[in-house]
């Protein structure tokens, strides 16, 4: 019997990507010997019909039958009753949180099961074409200017007209990440002025090379990269100081995107509320790190207001506000892994010898093998 890979509906409201999309569910058949179920309406917000699914080769079911193959792919941690109903011959394979959320994965684990949360995917060469996070934040980097853009009472570019001319507006990026510097490249492309600033000295050419100026604290940030090429959290001394030294760089913005995550950890505060009250009257911020609390201080996840006169913007989920090319992007990656992680036969292969594997098999058969996940489960019951 051929493997089987169960692709559920979403659980979440806001979720309208699709994880696999018909044109990877027909090259996996092609190149696998594994079953592809999905569930009935998987891809109606991402404009694939059931229809496009079975000539691909899937077989269209019940979300009941999708949750029950051998490989379960989700766009985010499975709901506790989904959790709690896995056997042990199951795999969960997708978007797990599991610095954010471990419970999901000791319950994972208590069932005997296995997880793979693709955010642990190493960022390494050989990887790269798995790099879920990557894309997905590429997207939300250009959705916040545009997002930005619209908010905003004034032009992005400079305007010369009969009536006068116009000045471009001054955005200011913190953050450059993928999603930063996604979103410098799309603010410079609507004709903003646009700054960035990073922890790390080593991103001042990526920024400058986009055509924005890069912002220089006074403030050591020279051990701020760890070696998966994340941002370290700086001390809590360098913290406090940062908000403070960023604050006449935020007054002069129009417009602020903040982007700054520290993995499996509270977003760190990067703009205080005293440097919301400096802006003008109807700028925008918007807070890519919403999902984490937030880089602002007044940032409310989920939703925009309005504070001293500046709207504050905290999406969750901008990916998902453009499922066509988010849902064939995050298929791709999907694919990259499964062609390089399934066997002949359609069964992962589960070599710890293998980085990609090692770095990515955060639960095995009940075991929870990922140190940082076994440490945070272990604070959060002391």
């Amino acid at each position: 019997m051929p493997a089987t890979l169960g692709v559920p509906r979403a659980a979440a409201t806001d979720e309208t990507r699709a994880a696999l999309i018909p044109d990877v569910v027909e090259r996996l058949q092609d190149t696998h010997d594994v079953q592809i179920r999905v569930a009935s309406g998987v891809g109606a917000d991402a404009y694939h019909t059931d229809d496009e699914y079975e000539a691909a080769g899937a077989t269209v079911v019940n979300d009941d039958d999708a949750w029950a193959a051998n490989i379960v792919l989700t766009l985010a941690p499975p709901p506790p009753e989904r959790r709690a109903a896995l056997s042990s011959e199951q795999t969960v394979l997708g978007l797990l949180s599991p610095l954010d959320t471990p419970e999901a994965l000791a319950d994972i684990a208590q069932q005997g099961a296995t997880a793979l949360p693709m955010e642990l995917v190493p960022r390494i060469s050989r990887a790269q074409s798995m790099d879920v996070l990557s894309a997905m934040s590429s997207l939300a980097g250009y959705r916040a200017a545009l997002e930005a853009a619209l908010r905003l009472p004034k032009f992005f570019p400079l305007m010369s007209t009969a009536a006068g001319t116009i000045r471009p507006a001054s955005v200011l990026v913190v953050g450059a990440g993928v999603a930063g510097l996604q979103a410098i490249a799309t603010a410079k492309r609507l004709g903003a002025k646009v700054r960035g600033y990073d922890i790390r000295d080593a991103t001042r050419e990526e920024i400058e090379s986009l055509g924005a100026s890069f912002v220089k604290l006074e403030l050591d940030t020279s051990l701020s990269e760890g070696d998966d090429g994340y941002a370290k959290e700086l001390e809590q001394a360098k913290q406090e100081r940062q908000p403070e030294l960023l604050r006449p760089h935020v007054a002069k913005s129009d417009v602020v995107i903040t982007t700054a995550l520290i993995p499996g950890r509270p977003a760190p505060l990067v703009i205080n509320e005293g440097a919301v009250e400096d802006m003008a009257p109807g700028s925008v911020i918007v807070d890519l790190a919403a999902p984490n609390g937030g880089n602002c201080a007044l940032t409310e996840p989920g939703t925009t207001v309005t504070r001293h006169n500046v709207h504050l913007m905290g999406p969750t989920n901008l990916p998902a506000t453009m499922p066509v090319h988010a849902s064939e992007l995050f298929a791709n990656t999907v694919r990259a892994l499964l062609d390089y992680l399934l066997d002949d036969d359609g069964t992962l292969a589960f070599d710890f010898d293998d980085e990609v594997m090692d770095a990515m098999c955060a639960v095995h058969h009940g075991t929870i093998r990922n140190e940082r996940v076994r440490s945070l489960l272990d604070a959060s019951t002391a």
